[in-house]
């Protein structure tokens, strides 16, 4: 028999380490003295101990390897803990991997540019939200303003003026003139509907976000920025973008640099 120092000197596994798999019973000391409390060990234990490190590198949590250790265990129920195993492996593997891409992406992007871009592009759930809205064709992208105007008077005639501002643009592509867009408001409960203030869920889905810190008449820079993102990291877009003004002042100006807003496309890996 070895005594617990030397078991852990053999197989270069910490006493503490030892000790501790004694107490979850994975590996129990094949005697305690009494006495003492010295626990001991035999060498015809290492396999088992070794088949312990074995499947705690591949990921196996202590309560997991206890029951592949358990002799009575199923081959079905044992394949199938090994399958969802290499399950977990493969999309960690595959989490990295676009990881390792969005890197390789940013560093061409320094390349062409030579400098770091002042917006950061972020990958987010966006949830359903109750949202009232009026959607018109008006003259230009500054047109906007009239549908706001339409659907804050009735949300104000209503006492419903406390919720988000945002709009959505329907057009696939830029366009000169007669742009088909949306001012929304987000809800915190359903009202009812007049003219063409229609009141609806707008749907959630994978969305990428980027957040301009300045003025409308700039954010043709964010536009250019989160478009080149998608691209380069292998996403498409998949339905019209957002505007969410998170900060904004009345009357509305197109060169008030205080102004945040974020813009939010629906994509898909391409």
């Amino acid at each position: 028999m070895l005594k617990i120092g030397d078991f852990s000197k053999l197989s270069q596994v910490t006493v503490k380490t030892l000790r501790y798999y004694d107490e979850v019973g994975l590996l129990t000391p094949v005697q305690v003295d009494n006495f003492t409390g010295y626990r001991y060990y035999s060498a015809s234990q290492l396999p088992r101990l070794n088949r312990i490190l074995a499947l705690k590198e591949l990921g196996f949590s202590l309560e997991q390897i206890g029951q592949v250790l358990n002799e009575d265990l199923p081959v079905g129920q044992l394949r199938g803990m090994f399958k969802l195993k290499r399950a977990e492996a493969e999309q960690k593997l595959g989490e990295e991997q676009e990881r390792l891409a969005r890197i390789e992406a940013r560093l061409r992007q320094i390349e062409m540019e030579g400098e770091m871009s002042n917006y950061e592009v972020v990958i987010k759930k966006v949830e359903p939200q109750l949202v009232a809205s009026v959607r018109g064709i008006v003259p230009n992208y500054q047109g906007v303003g009239p549908l706001f105007g339409e659907l804050y008077g009735y949300l104000a005639r209503l006492g419903a003026m406390d919720g988000l501002g945002g709009s959505i643009w329907h057009d696939e592509g830029y366009k000169e003139k007669d742009v088909d867009t949306e001012a929304i408001a987000y809800l915190k409960s359903r009202l009812p509907e007049a003219g063409r203030v229609k009141v609806y869920e707008l749907p959630g889905g994978t969305m990428a976000c980027v957040v301009h810190n300045g003025a409308y008449n700039k954010l043709n820079l964010a536009y250019d920025a989160v478009v080149k993102w998608i691209e380069a990291n292998g996403y498409k877009i998949v339905g019209p973008n957002r505007e969410l003004y998170l900060h904004a002042t009345q009357p509305v100006r197109q060169d008030d640099e205080s102004y945040v807003t974020e813009i939010q496309f629906p994509v898909e890996k391409a």
